[in-house]
């Protein structure tokens, strides 16, 4: 039987957590809303068993989730016993494994995760009040998160203030023996020549000229390339981005169907496809080594299959026993499962299969020969590779293989041979700044910074999203004028919490919780003491809203714009308000230079819509309650746009409307309040496929990504996760 994900959390309305007088940390759990069905029938079925086997996820999430459901059976459970058991793995010999292995549930882990839920609740419950105090209301706070903002806005900052500068290269058209071939200026008089503008370069272009040239050094040599390792959860994610053009949120979404299982040839016998795809681990079981081994000799023949096997080691890894991300059975190739899968788990199977096996394989081996050519003050250098063995690359190509160049030597090129310069070039260059993260790069930031952990990542970039902290563009993220201002505030009033050392060796001390070296409540006192004191002081900050001043002045009455926030996103307005109400939609360039927008101040804009009622054009505006979409007829024609479901309601029949409450939205029947039908998620409009009596599916969110749909009806109980 199924969880679903959490049972029990803390309690949703207040902190939960409580200091005692002697120095312990009490938490307070309740059962979650839409789970006290799952726990009674749970429990019902484990009062009639002897034993009882906890087998969710093996990481700190997966622990506590059995310690709670652990908790509600043991209520119920006279004289059996209850066992914990993981596995990496879905499989016969995995699960038996683990039966073999049983053991209770790991305290340590327990802590650990309780640790992290702690920390998160101080903040976000504690900071985030403030940050609607002091910019808008509906905005959050929180430990990793907001250093992963911390991280956009640092790049954002440096691409702002970033001076472009001009260089040159110098390329010689050399000649031998009837063939060409390009080779660039390396030194000039022996050393490394400066080439900063045009005139400079032409003038040693002319120079050239007049010269004889001939190869003073030709270098061979052999290169291996490397093949790299098995995926961890962070590359994982950063190349279903990069290849498949996965986001991350969706990449862990397929990854954790394919660990669940599939049905392959036998419809009613799921088979799991790879190993648990939350990891920070590049370790590789025996069994699963000798299996790959065998299949690359058996496949591509000996010359493929290196002498050794090939260990890799994650630097800090905090969950090593989860093995690397890998096929469970290296014989499952893409092309024989291929057909039962959908295009994505397709997709992100082959990336994973090809990656592993890959990592068992031979280098691939290049012939490298780097040609000196010299000429009076002058020396010019070119490189050229041929691949002699492809290798791993047989299988697997990664990025930089995809991207390297190589330039083309002709096969007469000898020490001392004479060569002709046919023409002599320059090219002009600028550097860049550096570029802004997509979730590929962020998580690889995050990564190497050790913030965050695998089963974190994903959550992250959604919340960052999810709080229009940052805007994407081309894929990449900018934070957004709301994510400066929050973390403008933060990294001023709380820099010992919202910074990225802070934030690495917090992650490291819940690493040492887990592994049972530090204590859980010694580590949150520790933190709360001074979060306690910056908290006060930065609640206690008196002043008015948070607002970012520009170099712009009203045109209405000359006093400097801010950029201020409301209910339906950021604004320019006067410092002279109220007695001064000028407002202005406003735009940033590359430069971050803030120019208002074409459309006049206060004049709302049009949607291309008709109003059904008198034919006038709507117009969006922005109310109480958000943006809405009304008539520009207004006060004569009060009609209001409303999105309504295609489905009638299932009570009385008429049209099910979207509908504003406590800073989120709502489908409610437009017939209230005679017909009090209402539904607080997001909705599936297909109909039930187990019972067919309701017309839509409830579409929830669970903390890890995953999509669970489920039929209204409670009699039914239709769940089926995506």
């Amino acid at each position: 039987m199924s969880t679903f994900g959490h049972v029990k959390d803390l309690p949703p309305h207040k902190i939960g957590v409580t200091i005692t007088t002697d120095n312990h940390i009490d938490l307070e759990y309740v059962p979650l809303a839409d789970k006290a069905d799952t726990i009674a029938q749970i429990c019902k079925q484990a009062r009639q068993c002897d034993e009882v086997f906890l087998a969710s996820d093996p990481d700190r999430e997966g622990e506590i989730i059995s310690w709670h459901i652990g908790q509600e059976i043991a209520k119920v459970l006279k004289n059996g016993q209850i066992h914990r058991i993981t596995f990496n793995e879905i499989t016969k010999t995995a699960v038996e494994q683990a039966i073999a292995d049983k053991r209770s549930v790991d305290e340590n882990k327990v802590h650990a995760q309780q640790a992290r839920r702690v920390l998160d609740r101080w903040v976000g419950y504690e900071v985030s009040p403030i940050l609607w105090k002091k910019i808008t209301k509906g905005l959050s706070a929180g430990r990793v998160q907001s250093v992963g903002l911390m991280l956009v806005c640092i790049r954002e900052d440096e691409i702002t203030s970033f001076k472009v500068e001009e260089y040159w290269s110098i390329h010689g058209i050399f000649t031998i023996d009837g063939e060409t071939f390009e080779a660039e200026l390396a030194r000039v008089k022996g050393k490394k020549p400066t080439l900063e503008t045009k005139e400079v370069v032409d003038a040693i272009i002319a120079q050239l000229k007049n010269t004889a040239y001939a190869i003073s050094k030709v270098t061979d040599k052999k290169r291996l390339k490397q093949p790299a390792p098995p995926f961890m959860t962070s590359s994982l994610q950063q190349d279903a981005f990069n290849k498949l053009g996965f986001s991350v949120d969706r990449t862990m979404q397929i990854a954790q169907k394919l660990y669940e299982g599939l049905p392959l040839r036998d419809k009613d016998n799921p088979e799991a496809l790879i190993t648990y795809m939350r990891t920070d681990s590049l370790r590789i079981s025996d069994t699963a080594m000798t299996d790959v081994r065998d299949y690359i000799k058996t496949t591509f023949g000996s010359k493929y299959l290196p002498s050794k096997s090939r260990q890799f080691e994650a630097k800090g890894a905090s969950q090593d026993a989860h093995e690397a991300v890998r096929p469970i059975d290296v014989k499952h190739t893409p092309e024989k499962v291929g057909p039962y899968l959908s295009t994505e788990q397709a997709k992100l199977y082959e990336l994973i299969w090809k990656r592993f096996v890959a990592s068992q394989m031979e280098a691939a081996e290049y012939f490298q020969r780097t040609v000196q050519i010299e000429g009076g003050d002058y020396e010019f250098r070119t490189t050229g590779s041929t691949l002699m063995f492809d290798g791993f690359l047989n299988v697997y190509l990664a990025e930089e293989d995809e991207e390297e160049k190589s330039a083309t030597i002709p096969k007469s090129v000898a020490d001392g041979k004479a060569v002709d310069l046919a023409k002599g070039e320059g090219k002009q260059h600028f550097t860049k700044p550096p570029a802004r993260y997509t979730q590929a790069t962020l998580v690889k930031e995050l990564k190497e910074k050790d913030i965050g952990r695998p089963s974190t990542y994903a959550a992250i970039l959604s919340t960052l999203q999810k709080r229009n902290y940052v805007t994407v563009d081309n894929k990449r993220f900018a934070p957004s004028e709301l994510g400066r201002s929050v973390n403008k505030l933060l990294t001023e009033h709380l820099p010992d919490i919202i910074n990225v050392d802070f934030t690495a060796t917090m992650e490291q001390s819940l690493d040492k919780i887990a592994e049972g070296t530090v204590d859980r409540d010694s580590v949150l006192l520790a933190f709360y003491a001074k979060f306690s004191k910056d908290l006060e002081a930065f609640g206690g900050a008196p002043g008015k809203k948070e607002a970012q001043k520009t170099d712009l002045v009203c045109p209405e009455c000359g006093k400097s714009l801010y950029i201020r926030f409301g209910r339906g996103g950021e604004f320019v307005g006067c410092e002279g308000f109220p007695d001064c109400t000028f407002t202005s939609n406003y735009t940033r360039d590359e430069q971050g230079t803030i120019m208002l927008t074409a459309n006049e101040p206060n004049q709302p804009e049009t949607t291309g819509l008709k109003c059904p009622k008198c034919s006038k054009e709507m117009v969006k505006r922005i109310g109480k309650f958000g943006p809405f979409i009304s008539c520009s007829g207004y006060p004569a024609c009060k009609h209001i746009h409303q999105e309504t479901l295609k489905m009638p309601c299932p009570n009385c029949g008429k049209a099910i409307g979207k509908r504003a409450w406590r800073g989120g939205t709502f489908w409610g029947c437009t017939g209230y309040p005679t017909c009090k039908f209402a539904v607080f998620n997001d909705v599936q409009e297909t109909p039930c496929p187990k019972c067919n009596s309701q017309p839509y599916l409830v579409i929830n969110k669970g903390r890890d990504g995953s999509t669970t749909l489920s039929c209204p009806s409670k009699e039914c109980g239709y769940t089926s996760k995506d």
